[in-house]
């Protein structure tokens, strides 16, 4: 398909890699981008299962030789955002580190995604997602009062990692279009999970929030925002944060919402929600959803995926799409005048090296 939507026309070199690089690069390619992924020479893989790498186009280059080595610098001078995902130096030793690169294209956004980040004691030491989130702060945070939630790798990779690497490629590709100058962006999962815990240092410097896990407005101790067993064995979830949200939870349950204020200083929460897990397991999770799903109870079922690709709301939403009988997330965010749209399945490695190389207008 021909690319469409807000990126369109923009040429993205994407060094092969795990995790968040591959994710930034997957929704750069769902809003148009031209993704052009290195590979290494004999990489097996592609089709619309390896999800993260849909949308590309791939060309196998074994960089230890010099002449695929200046091809890929002849690359790089012509695209407008690089993604890697080595350590730190590792580039530099190839001979394409970012002196190399901006010299050879002064506006180029050079964006490195690590989890230490360039720079300090950590920098070179092995890591995952895990251990980032765990230093900074949020994998303590996350749990109940006996030991942390391990919340996939949806916090560090994601959303402290990919997320960040891709708002900031593209506020440096704003600031290269408008002036020229090009730049490198570090992009480092520990300082992007310390930013997504802005709100929690927020409620800190309020006198709202603990460092003790479990015991916090919004870690699942209060009863009126927490997660509930049904009758089924099934689970939902109830977050009236809001009076008025409170009131017509407690109106379905039939609970004086007097005896249980909703009172954000955790006064009386341990017996109100042992009081609330009594109501709810006396109807199933469906039941539930009967009584309580649309309305301002602020209510929705726990769902597993593939639960929730079938939930109405989501089909009618298009939240999930299907590429060659796979199921997948659609693109997201979604744009009123240049929808993005996934450009295609997973290259096989190497494939497109011609068609890349006559569209670049690279001499091979």
């Amino acid at each position: 398909m021909k690319p469409q939507g807000p990126l369109k026309g923009v040429k993205v070199l994407e060094f092969v890699g795990l995790g968040p690089a591959p994710f930034c690069g997957m929704m750069l390619s769902d809003m148009g981008a031209d993704v052009v992924r290195i590979d290494r020479p004999g990489a097996q893989g592609g089709g619309a299962a390896d999800v993260l790498a849909r949308g590309r186009r791939s060309i196998a280059l074994d960089l230890k030789d010099a002449r695929e080595l200046s091809l890929c610098r002849d690359l790089i001078a012509k695209c407008d955002i690089l993604l890697e995902g080595y350590r730190p130096g590792v580039m530099e030793r190839l001979g394409l580190g970012p002196d190399v690169a901006l010299k050879g294209n002064p506006a180029l956004v050079y964006g490195r995604m690590t989890g230490w980040g360039q720079y300090g004691p950590l920098a070179h030491a092995a890591g995952h997602d895990i251990n980032y989130i765990a230093l900074a702060g949020a994998l303590g945070a996350i749990g109940d009062e006996g030991r942390p939630a391990v919340p996939l790798n949806l916090v560090g990779d994601f959303g402290g990692g990919a997320m960040y690497l891709g708002f900031g490629v593209l506020a440096a590709l704003h600031h290269a279009r408008a002036t020229g100058e090009g730049q490198v962006v570090d992009a480092a999962i520990v300082d992007g999970a310390v930013s997504l815990m802005a709100s929690q240092h927020q409620l800190a410097a309020l006198g709202l929030w603990s460092t003790r896990r479990g015991a916090n407005l919004l870690d699942g101790a209060a009863h009126f925002y927490t997660v509930y067993e049904c009758a089924d064995g099934k689970h939902v979830s109830v977050g009236p944060l809001e009076p008025e949200f409170y009131a017509l939870l407690c109106e379905k349950l039939g609970v004086d919402p007097g005896a249980y204020p909703a009172d954000w200083a955790g006064r009386n929460w341990a017996e109100a929600k042992t009081h609330f897990a009594m109501l709810f397991k006396k109807r199933t999770r469906d039941e539930w959803c009967e009584l309580l799903e649309g309305t301002d109870a602020c209510f929705a079922p726990v769902l597993d995926y593939a639960e929730s690709a079938e939930h109405p709301h989501m089909v009618e939403r298009g939240s999930y799409a299907e590429l060659d009988g796979v199921r997948q997330p659609a693109p997201a965010p979604r744009f009123s005048r240049t929808p993005g749209a996934i450009q295609g399945a997973a290259p096989v490695p190497g494939a497109d090296r011609e068609a890349v190389l006559s569209d670049w207008a690279v001499k091979g």
